[in-house]
């Protein structure tokens, strides 16, 4: 077994003590994620951790993740309280005996901090999804990452020979829509990986008709994966996901109200007022569970910010409005 040892994003390191690293944004949730001293047994193009990547393992996306005694990571936590932490977020990685693994964290977490804790996880069986909700969690993210079956197929399923299938994802995530109920379950959703504005519009909302939330990130390429070669999408473009992600998630409107051109490019979100959809800046923020602002996942600290990790200033909400680009 592995869980006497965790690994922990660099900013929840630094914000415990753990390591002398300069934040320019500090993280609202605490970002952990589960140990094995082997690979994933899955072989996603876009991730480090994938079964055949030669990529340094202490990475996820651009963050990194050092290797710390997992009960020196929860007493840290335990011991924040003129500045708790708003939530535990806990990645993790497919390997042989992990459902154990992450139970016994979570028996560790809840026995000293009541916290809200977030799971982010492969496909489970409908016993062990029980069995992760008992243990404490509250809220659980099931990654389709791609828009469609035939993306998901060449970036995560078969054609990667690996163990994920399309169909089976959204079986886990209906399993989990039914043990952990409306509102808790969630689905990452990458721009970026060959989808359409239209195609990624739509399954934000056919994921919103089955009661599950949709989660953006900007693809991020990283050396020696697969995708290493294929360039982050524009930012243009992922600003309209993020505004329709928004109007879809908070019921503004929907999908079948929008338009595209021929080349699936979103034209227009249909009948809403975009000035006051977009003037707080809320829809351009990171999307997550509560607490979740996940600093430069997928961005350097000088920017460009696909996902904001803070509140907008004038200038910066301003300048994203105009890059909506809409016809």
């Amino acid at each position: 077994m592995t869980d006497d040892k965790i690994r922990v994003s660099i900013g929840t390191a630094a914000v415990l003590g753990l390591v002398d690293y300069k934040l320019d944004v500090e993280p609202t949730t605490a970002y952990l994620m589960t140990y094995t001293e082997g690979s994933c047994l899955a072989n996603c193009a876009f991730c480090a951790q994938a079964r055949e990547s030669v990529t340094d393992k202490s990475q996820l996306s651009r963050v990194l993740w050092p290797i710390y005694d997992t009960m020196d990571v929860i007493e840290g936590l335990s011991k924040r309280k003129d500045d708790p932490i708003e939530r535990i977020c806990l990645q993790v990685i497919y390997y042989p005996g992990f459902q154990d693994d992450v139970l016994s964290i979570l028996e560790a977490i809840k026995d000293r901090m009541d916290v809200p804790i977030s799971l982010d996880v492969c496909p489970l069986k409908k016993d062990d999804l029980a069995r992760m909700k008992e243990a404490g969690v509250e809220k659980i993210g099931i990654p389709l990452d791609a828009a469609t079956a035939e993306i998901f197929d060449e970036v995560k399923g078969e054609a990667t020979r690996g163990p994920y299938r399309w169909e089976s994802h959204l079986e886990a995530l209906r399993e989990a829509k039914k043990v952990f109920g409306t509102g808790n379950v969630m689905s990452n959703l990458i721009i970026g990986l060959g989808e359409t504005e239209k195609e990624a519009a739509r399954l934000i909302q056919d994921l919103m008709d089955m009661e599950i939330k949709a989660v953006l990130f900007a693809f991020t390429p990283l050396p020696f994966t697969k995708l290493s070669r294929r360039r982050q999408p524009p930012l243009e473009s992922y600003r309209r996901m993020q505004v329709a992600r928004h109007i879809i998630t908070e019921e503004i409107g929907r999908y079948d109200d929008m338009e595209f051109n021929g080349e699936g490019k979103l034209t227009s979100f249909g009948d809403v007022d975009i000035r006051k959809v977009v003037g707080d800046g809320e829809p351009f923020k990171t999307t997550g569970c509560p607490g979740c602002n996940r600093p430069f996942y997928n961005e350097r600290p000088s920017g460009p910010f696909y996902n904001y990790p803070r509140n907008l200033t004038p200038k910066e909400l301003q300048r994203e409005m105009e890059l909506l680009e809409l016809d």
